[in-house]
């Protein structure tokens, strides 16, 4: 899967995400990551790619040239190497966006293709988002400086769902969200750690009696601290013919 990065600061998105699990898989070439810097587009002699609003307020807005211009050039190589006239997904990282979650990420795991483009300053020329963005996504309701740290928070859920991004295949099976539920409490080495035990079924060898153990407390771990997900599990659930188990 290919990552692209419309961006005024590639290196803040490659140093974050060529490392670790993310960095691993790129050189395995699982993913593949690219920052594009838009300042490189802009028509300007000083390099610059923001002005001022129309119809005043504070701070600066970034042109919509340069940005039309990195991301038709990016698509155009994108084409190129897939050999389609078909445009890749470009997702406009704004808080005014769909809210992220677990389920968009399986969604977005399947594409060949992702363009993130990060805004910042006031945000991007409203022209050029109309022109070249089809989704419109945040990672919840505050304002950040810029779209760099929400795109990598994106990459990373997204990447981890690619195949052979994660070294344990099942993990991603088993954990917060993937079921509608909050994941377990898990436990290592050793037994009893400041006084604290093991729960004597983890150590029992019994896996079916484990997972239902791990199942119940997930079930009360996800009523306590997120009702909102038991309710809609619950719900689902009821539906005939549906089990989630």
């Amino acid at each position: 899967m290919h990552f692209h990065i419309l961006t005024l600061f590639p290196e803040m998105v490659l140093q974050g995400l060529h490392t670790s699990i993310l960095g691993r898989a790129a050189e395995k070439g699982c993913i593949s990551i690219e920052a594009v810097n838009i300042r490189d587009y802009t028509l300007d002699k000083h390099g610059k790619v923001d002005d001022y609003t129309y119809g005043g307020g504070a701070g600066m807005l970034m042109q919509a040239q340069p940005v039309y211009d990195a991301c038709m050039a990016l698509q155009s190589r994108i084409a190129a190497r897939r050999q389609t006239e078909s445009a890749a997904r470009v997702i406009y990282v704004t808080p005014q966006g769909r809210t992220f979650h677990q389920g968009m990420a399986r969604e977005m795991a399947r594409e060949e293709d992702l363009i993130f483009l990060c805004g910042h300053y006031e945000g991007i020329d409203e022209r050029v988002l109309e022109e070249v963005v089809t989704d419109y996504v945040s990672i919840g309701d505050y304002v950040l400086t810029g779209g760099e740290l929400p795109a990598m928070v994106m990459i990373d859920a997204i990447a981890r769902l690619v195949p052979g991004v994660l070294h344990n295949s099942e993990s991603a099976l088993t954990e917060t969200f993937h079921d509608g539920l909050l994941e377990y409490p898990q436990y290592s080495r050793p037994e009893i750690w400041h006084g604290r035990r093991v729960p004597e079924i983890l150590l029992s060898g019994d896996h079916a009696k484990v997972d239902e153990w791990r199942y119940a407390q997930s079930l009360e771990r996800t009523k306590r601290l997120r009702p909102d997900l038991y309710e809609a599990y619950m719900a689902a659930r009821e539906v005939p013919g549906k089990d989630h188990k």
